[in-house]
């Protein structure tokens, strides 16, 4: 007696379903990301010939991980900009410049943060120290 094997016909996959998980994937995606528009900073090279006046004496900000000061003095963050506003005087056009100083460990955000406040203060130089 001979046996009889059955052929199994080769069932093609459906793509209905992979294509549900593949659309579910990129609505999920989608909808959990975040578009927003991140903040700029412009930096602009020193050109020759720009410099402050003599008379002024430029300011001397230490930026530490954990402290920021102000001519030695320690000064929070957010009073930085009240504390430029004083040193400047009633002068708001007068011309300051200002010796920025990184110690090593210093984050790429707070350096942002202080840049950003600085860059508020209209006649403002900046200088970077390494």
């Amino acid at each position: 007696m001979a046996l009889r094997v059955a052929r199994r016909s080769a069932r093609r996959l459906s793509m209905t379903s992979l294509i549900d998980v593949i659309f579910l994937l990129l609505l999920f995606f989608m909808l959990s990301s975040t578009f927003s528009r991140y903040g700029a900073i412009d930096l602009m090279a020193a050109e020759a010939g720009q410099g402050v006046a003599a008379d002024s004496r430029p300011l001397f900000l230490k930026l530490d991980t954990d402290q920021l000061s102000v001519n030695g003095e320690a000064v929070a963050v957010a009073d930085l900009a009240a504390t430029l506003q004083a040193l400047s005087g009633d002068d708001a056009s007068k011309e300051l410049q200002v010796l920025l100083s990184l110690t090593p460990g210093v984050t790429s955000q707070r350096l942002v943060d202080v840049l950003a406040i600085l860059n508020r203060h209209p006649a403002l130089t900046v200088t970077v120290l390494g």
